[in-house]
C-alpha cells in the first residue's frame, strides 16, 4: 500500500498488467485523472482502496471483469 503518501499524477495504464496483484491502496493521496480501464485486466484482485484522492470520471466498464474484487472504495473523489 502506498497511502497517505501525497502521491500526484494520474494511476499508470501500465499496472492493469500486473494480472497477479491482490490488493492495492493508493487512498489518502493527491491521484487525478480518470480510471484506467486496463484495471479491468486485474482479475486477481480482491481489494481495491482508491478513496480521498482527486479522480473524476466513472467506473469503466472493463472493471466488471475483475471477477475477484470483494472490496472496492472510491468515496471522497469527484466520480
Amino acid at each position: 500500500s502506498l497511502f497517505s503518501n501525497q502521491l500526484t499524477g494520474s494511476l499508470p495504464v501500465e499496472w492493469g498488467q500486473v494480472t497477479s496483484l491482490t490488493s492495492l491502496g493508493l487512498f489518502d493521496n493527491n491521484l487525478s485523472g480518470r480510471l484506467p480501464s486496463s484495471f479491468g485486466q486485474m482479475t486477481d484482485l480482491e481489494l481495491l482502496y482508491l478513496y480521498s484522492n482527486q479522480l473524476t470520471g466513472s467506473l469503466p466498464s472493463e472493471w466488471g471483469q475483475m471477477t475477484s474484487l470483494s472490496e472496492l472504495s472510491l468515496s471522497r473523489n469527484n466520480l
